[in-house]
């Protein structure tokens, strides 16, 4: 099954709340990723969130370590697999709407993302 990480990325200077999670997804030879403001909880809502470009499959196997280009310091917090349960489109890469089972430490069980407005939405239900 392909992977998935969760990082808690620091100090982005793009970042005004100075601290977010990016979600990495194992896609063909690279990583999907979106930028989530908070974890997602199962006893939660919709967790706001920013498709990123392309991540290297590097930071699946990382635990932490400085972002290139001054751009903060990322941290493993999760990790783990995931299968596509539904999508809108044949490749994960291409899809705006995106239901998996993750099954880490902290993210387990049916994890949508899609597409809400101009940025995306994660809930962990």
């Amino acid at each position: 099954m392909p992977r998935f990480a969760l990082l808690e990325h620091t100090g982005a200077p793009d970042d005004p709340a100075g601290r977010h999670f990016d979600l990495l997804l194992e896609t063909a030879g690279a990583c999907r990723t979106w930028r989530l403001y908070d974890v997602p909880r199962a006893d939660a809502g919709p967790v706001a969130a920013l498709e990123l470009p392309a991540h290297r499959l590097a930071w699946l196997e990382r635990l932490e370590g400085a972002v290139s280009g001054g751009r903060g310091f990322a941290r493993r917090v999760d990790a783990g697999s995931y299968e596509t349960l539904a999508a809108d489109a044949a490749l994960i890469s291409e899809a705006t709407t995106l239901v998996i089972a993750v099954d880490g430490a902290m993210l387990i069980g049916r994890l949508k993302l899609e597409t809400v407005g101009e940025g995306w939405a994660a809930t962990l239900g």
